[in-house]
Order: structure tokens, then C-alpha cells, then sequence
């Protein structure tokens, strides 16, 4: 299968998943914010890891950052965590903290929660530009160090005299 039509499949697996979730175990859950839908937000292949899929799942109770085999694995596999262990993972120069998690017709995947509940959330619109921004503020390189680091340009100052008759710098004071 292409890599577009295995992406596409898996993150349809993915929000189908939660829709159903949504509709069964969470139906009636006051935690439920009306407002907002399953979406699957920006998956693509990690960097470094072309088999593991990373994007952000935006549902009506939280919004997690979500790691997801390309291919279904339904039980244990050593890249992955188990159901309920933790470990840290690295997204862009981050570490968030991810557990395993597991889910009958999408197998193994890991989540880092970013929100829940979503009642912060005005609606799905302004969830969805969190979720945007916070990917494309993990994708994008950080600066390098010397631009990070560089001295500020020092501002020329005022003579006292300059200063209390509103002339200027020393080299323009009388």
C-alpha cells in the first residue's frame, strides 16, 4: 500500500476508534464538551521513525498528542509501550511524558495528554488551532544558539545632563 493511502487509513482508523468511543463509553459522560468532535490533527510520519505516525487527537473529553504504529500491532512489541506503562518520548526537542494504550480495532498506540476536559475551549474551531499550533511549534527547528545567545545592541546613554534637559546622549550633551 502507498505511504499517503496507509497514513489516510490508519488516521480514519484512528478517529473512527474514537467516534465509537465517544458514542458508547463516553455517551452521557459529563465531561463531554457539545461543542467539539473527534479530528485527527496533522498525522505524519515522525522523524527518525518513518513507522510510527505523530499528530494530535483532538476528542470532546481531551486532546492528546498521539504516537501510532503505521501498520495495526494488537499486542505487545518492544518499540512500543505496554497498556498503562509510561516512558518519555521525544516530539520536535521535547520530551512529554506518553503512556501505552490499546484499542479494540486499532491496536497499540501511545498518548501524552495536552487538555482535558475541553471546557477551555470555546469550540472545535479554537481546538483545533491549539492542536495546529502546537504541532507546527514542535515542528519547527529551534534557532541556533548563537542567534538565541547573541548580546543585545546597547543603547547609547544619556548624560545626566543630557538626560535631565531632554538633550540626548553624552556625545550630543552639553
Amino acid at each position: 500500500m502507498h505511504v499517503q493511502a496507509a497514513l489516510a487509513s490508519r488516521v480514519a482508523a484512528l478517529e473512527a476508534a474514537f467516534r465509537h468511543i465517544r458514542a458508547t463509553r463516553m455517551a452521557g459522560v459529563p465531561v463531554l464538551h457539545p461543542g467539539i468532535r473527534v479530528q485527527a490533527v496533522a498525522f505524519e510520519p515522525e522523524v527518525g521513525a518513518g513507522d510510527t505516525l505523530c499528530g494530535v487527537l483532538i476528542t470532546p473529553w481531551f486532546m492528546s498528542l498521539l504516537r501510532l504504529p503505521m501498520q495495526p500491532l494488537v499486542r505487545a512489541n518492544p518499540a512500543w509501550l505496554d497498556v498503562g506503562h509510561k516512558a518519555l518520548r521525544c516530539v520536535g526537542d521535547t520530551d512529554f511524558e506518553f503512556i501505552g494504550a490499546s484499542e479494540q480495532g486499532l491496536g497499540v498506540f501511545e498518548t501524552s495528554s495536552l487538555f482535558s476536559p475541553m471546557f477551555g475551549f470555546a469550540d472545535h474551531a479554537v481546538a483545533l488551532a491549539t492542536a495546529q499550533a502546537v504541532l507546527h511549534q514542535l515542528r519547527t527547528p529551534p534557532l541556533p544558539v548563537a542567534a538565541v545567545s547573541a548580546p543585545p545592541v546597547a543603547e547609547p546613554v544619556p548624560s545626566r545632563r543630557g538626560f535631565l534637559f531632554g538633550r540626548g546622549t553624552s556625545a550630543g550633551a552639553l
